[in-house]
């Protein structure tokens, strides 16, 4: 029990310190994010991968990083498959292993009784140094582990950050090629309201010298219609006198 809780606080200690890391890297590359804010980051990623996978596999690929999730899980599915390949397989080797140590223990016994006693103090060194080589392989297998798992993680994380760059790098290109049709709809606009201001002034024009032409035949109209009234009223004036 002590030797599983101090390799799960191990595992603690190096997850802690990969996130750190992952942390420094995106501070580098201009992006402020904490180790925790990294690692719900990652949860949320694997959460949505799953999801997608289990519920609806036709459209999983809407999640994102699908391929990359997807080829890090493949790849640590297969590894562990060999591992416990491995560790099945080790066992058997281990059985293979004691079939000769009991021919040779039985060949110590009739030694022992032609005359030695020394096979019975061989075994309990052979059995611990069994357990040594065990704990050994097994150490291994776990280092080879957790390392098969950080490199997966340091790659998903290196995608992770190439398809961010390229993903800001589109969002610039669409906000610059925003910005140019904006300017071209405003020129085009400032165009058309140019030619509807002069399209304006033309019939204002227009009709104010319609309204002019108008004037000046009422003005016509009166003078004469003034000239006809002043001429009748002498001529009766006349006949009168």
């Amino acid at each position: 029990m002590e030797r599983e809780s101090a390799a799960a606080a191990a595992a603690r200690r190096s997850a802690k310190t990969l996130w750190e890391a992952v942390s420094a890297r995106l501070r580098e590359r201009g992006y402020r994010r904490t180790a925790e804010q990294c690692k719900c980051k990652w949860k949320n990623l694997v959460n949505r991968y799953k999801g997608k996978e289990t519920s609806d596999p036709e459209n999983g690929r809407q999640c994102p990083f699908f391929d990359e999730l997807h080829a890090v899980f493949t790849e640590r599915a297969r590894t562990m498959q060999q591992q416990l390949l491995e560790s099945e397989s080790g066992p058997s080797v281990k059985k293979k292993l004691k079939r000769p140590s009991g021919d040779l223990s039985s060949e110590d016994s009739d030694d022992e009784e032609d005359g030695g006693g020394d096979s019975g103090d061989e075994k309990p060194i052979r059995s611990r140094k069994r357990k040594t080589a065990d704990k050994r392989q097994q150490s291994q297998r776990m280092a080879e582990k957790s390392r098969t798992s950080i490199s997966s993680i340091h790659e998903l994380l290196q995608d992770f950050l190439v398809q961010q760059q390229r993903m800001d790098i589109q969002w610039h290109e669409m906000m610059e090629r925003r910005s140019q049709e904006r300017i071209v709809f405003e020129q085009e606009w400032r165009q058309s309201m140019q030619k509807l201001e002069q399209e304006r002034l033309m019939l204002e024009h227009t009709w104010m010298e319609r309204e002019e032409q108008r004037r000046m035949r009422e003005e016509a109209r009166a003078e004469k219609r003034d000239a006809l009234l002043t001429t009748l009223l002498n001529k009766v004036l006349q006949e009168d006198l």
